[in-house]
């Protein structure tokens, strides 16, 4: 496989693995929901790269379907490269705005990807899959730095979406660029495309057949004479003795016994013209499954109806070109269940909220969506389209919008990181709750489930091989004064099949007591990062 090159990719990596956990503060006030929750709908708030880190305690393998829409590097964007790699080349890009003179635009916009796509892949699930809408100008870069992070096996295809309504007739080139690329990739091999759907609404029974209802299909072929000779014979209506030639570009789709069968089934539906061509009726009991395949060339929606679509819904033009509903929708609805998560880390105009909450107004499914949008216009736009089209647009022009999708989600915000080298030093402190989930994460690789926190017993919930426990608080005289002492081992509770892992400051108990009490102790914070390996 040939391999991408790019200036920092050797600084960028692993920098994913040094990103820090960071606590996800909730704000019940932006939020659209009874009780604000991780488990809910979300919008988070934040740098994307340090959200994505943030969730990996609650959602890693747990995503089906991730949709981004990254910025396209066209030079007019006005985005900047914001990550604190440790490199001195890449400190001198923090903050610089890149636009079309910038010599090392494609290198920032990989370095940029990089860690974001290798943190994406963490969250899907096995049998999840990544769709990443994109132009011209990275698409080939894009194509293959995800061929280095996902597997070049794990391609399952380049969707073109024709974008653009009306030929651009203003550029140098005299062509005009009317479509994107959507690239699909799967964490890993045997994922399908779901495909089109059947529209059963052509299978009709005019004549009360009683094997059900029926299509009228045609019996042309494909093949020559040359190529198939078996395929070009007359076909005879037993009937009225009305010979009927095949064409000889393209002969008959069936060899003269199969059509015999058809003729002894009164399958046949001859025409009255000998010049015309007979045809067959085909069964919609016969159909092997709901779907059949999917164009890799979308026709879906223009980009003018996605700005359309958001001024209706906002009341005035907010941003420029987002994605329209009815493009999430389509690939979305390829790859999901009606009880899947779906994450899109550049929210932007919260086009895919939008799409996850049509779908499931349509068919009632409990599909949920995870936003990430780094911008300040996150609660203003991002969460108040997705608040209003949860309530209603009153003057929508889809009914279901005027009436509401309904739904709920919560709002979080990136909070401080979570260091854990400063708990001892009693510097910036995380919550009791947010060091349970990145304490449990870690050690044992599993879901976090904050609904199991009891925190007057210090237990933080049950893994396939602990029940896990942890003594802390945000305090500093606290953690200088508080060590598993045998009392506290005894007050877990009883004794059984699973063993307790402990997370406390430090301990007073030997390794007897530990094995007799079967206790796996680990020290805060240094012990952590052991046990995860």
């Amino acid at each position: 496989m040939a391999q991408l090159q790019f200036k920092g990719k050797q600084f960028v990596q692993n920098h994913h693995l040094v990103v820090p956990y960071h606590e996800l503060v909730p704000r019940k006030e932006k939020s659209l929901a009874d009780k604000v929750s991780l488990h809910d709908n979300l919008i988070i708030h934040g740098d994307n790269l340090a959200a994505l880190k943030a969730l990996l305690p609650t959602y890693a393998g747990k995503v089906k379907c991730v949709y981004i829409d990254p910025p396209y590097n066209t030079g007019n964007e006005k985005w900047a490269y914001n990550d604190n790699v440790n490199s001195p080349m890449m400190q001198e890009w923090l903050g610089k705005v890149v636009d079309r003179d910038d010599l090392t635009r494609h290198d920032k916009w990989l370095c940029m990807m990089t860690p974001r796509l290798k943190l994406l892949r963490e969250l899907l699930r096995d049998d999840g899959v990544i769709f990443v809408s994109i132009d011209d100008n990275e698409v080939a870069s894009l194509r293959m730095l995800m061929d280095e992070i996902f597997g070049e096996e794990k391609f399952l295809t380049m969707f073109i979406w024709h974008s653009r309504q009306n030929v651009d007739s203003r550029t140098l080139t005299g062509v005009s660029n009317d479509h994107e690329y959507v690239l699909c990739y799967s964490k890993n091999s045997g994922v399908k495309i779901r495909g089109q759907e059947i529209d059963t609404s052509k299978y009709k029974n005019p004549d009360s057949d009683p094997r059900g209802p029926w299509m009228s299909s045609s019996l042309d072929g494909l093949a020559t004479k040359e190529a198939r000779p078996n395929l070009h014979y007359v076909i005879t209506n037993p009937q009225t003795g009305l010979k009927y030639h095949p064409s000889p570009e393209n002969g008959w789709r069936f060899q003269r016994s199969t059509i015999e069968k058809l003729i002894g089934e009164d399958r046949i539906i001859w025409p009255a013209n000998p010049r015309s061509k007979p045809r067959f009726k085909r069964y919609l009991q016969e159909r092997s499954n709901e779907y059949t395949g999917f164009s890799s060339i979308l026709e879906t929606a223009f980009t003018v109806e996605g700005t359309r679509e958001l001024r209706e819904i906002m009341g005035e033009e907010t941003i420029k070109f987002p994605k329209p509903a009815a493009l999430i929708k389509t690939l979305v609805s390829q790859v999901v269940d009606k009880d899947s998560l779906i994450l899109d880390s550049f929210a932007g105009s919260g086009t895919t909220a939008h799409a996850v909450l049509a779908l499931n107004k349509k068919d009632g499914g409990n599909r949920r969506f995870v936003l990430v949008e780094m911008e300040d216009y996150a609660d203003k736009i991002t969460a108040e389209r997705v608040r209003r089209v949860i309530r209603s647009v009153p003057k929508a022009r889809d009914e279901n919008l005027r009436k509401g999708l309904g739904g709920t989600f919560s709002y979080f915000e990136l909070g401080k990181p979570i260091e854990m080298e400063s708990i001892l030093e009693g510097k910036n402190l995380p919550t009791y709750k947010e060091l349970a989930r990145y304490v449990f994460y870690t050690a044992t690789g599993e879901e976090f489930d904050e609904r199991a926190v009891k925190e007057k017993r210090n237990f933080i919930g049950e893994s396939k091989e602990y029940k896990v426990f942890l003594f802390y608080k945000p305090d500093v005289e606290y953690l200088k004064n508080t060590a598993l002492t045998l009392d506290r081992a005894r007050a877990l509770g009883p004794v059984r099949k699973k063993r307790r892992l402990v997370f406390a400051p430090t301990k007073y108990l030997d390794q007897d007591h530990l094995d007799e009490l079967r206790i796996a102790f680990a020290q805060l914070p240094f012990e952590i990062y052991r046990l995860a390996q």
